[in-house]
């Protein structure tokens, strides 16, 4: 399973590049304002300088919601970076979208996926990956890992080639539930990676292994 980063933050991508289990990044207009990113220019060179950090795909999101300006700003933004994926919401327009992108060569994830129905159609458009949100779904108590489940039996049935993004991921156990059902890739945020390192044995052990050392040594 890949490890996406959901994050504008530059230090984080950095060190969650440099933890060496880092695959891409996923961000959105939320996350740029949070960074405090805002202007036409700022966020283009900001999606640059994410490019110039990682090696693997980094999901760049329309503002547009209609179709010719989302191909003429999904455009814009792939012509900045070999490894910019377009981010296209799941509306009627977006799919439609999807469908020129795929065409044209530019990889496409489609965000805002609540249903297997969105998914199916995203899939059927030519989606490089569908963004089902598993957390905004438990928020509503929904399984959000059971729609991850119902995603990977309908790929799996027709070969679809689109890659299941998990989205929303919150903690570890969503990450654990998503590579258990088979989810191509998992976005979320550095302290979701950080706390699969964390076991209360791990520490003790350590903790152990250390002190006998230092005995055995005569410190």
């Amino acid at each position: 399973m890949k490890f996406f980063i959901d994050t504008a933050n530059l230090e984080q991508i950095k060190e969650a590049q440099d933890l060496g289990v880092l695959d891409g990044v996923t961000t959105n207009p939320s996350l740029m304002a949070k960074e405090g990113i805002s202007g036409q220019e700022n966020i283009l060179n900001h999606y640059k300088a994410i490019c110039d950090i990682v090696d693997g795909d980094v999901s760049a999101e329309v503002i547009a919601t209609t179709y010719d300006e989302m191909i003429t700003e999904g455009e814009a933004l792939a012509a900045l970076n070999a490894k910019i994926v377009v981010k296209v919401p799941m509306i009627k327009d977006g799919i439609k979208a999807i469908k020129y992108f795929s065409n044209k060569g530019i990889k496409t994830n489609c965000t805002l996926v609540f249903s297997a129905g969105q998914a199916l159609l995203a899939a059927k458009a030519g989606a490089t990956y569908v963004s089902p949100f598993i957390g905004r779904l438990d928020d509503i108590s929904v399984d959000g890992l059971a729609l991850i489940e119902e995603i990977r039996l309908i790929y799996d049935n027709y070969a679809f080639e689109t890659q299941i993004l998990a989205a929303s991921v919150r903690h570890s156990a969503h990450i654990l539930g998503c590579a258990k059902l088979g989810a191509d890739v998992m976005t979320g945020p550095l302290s979701a990676m950080l706390s699969l390192l964390k076991h209360p044995l791990t520490d003790s052990g350590l903790a152990q292994f250390l002190a006998d050392y230092s005995k055995a040594a005569g410190k």
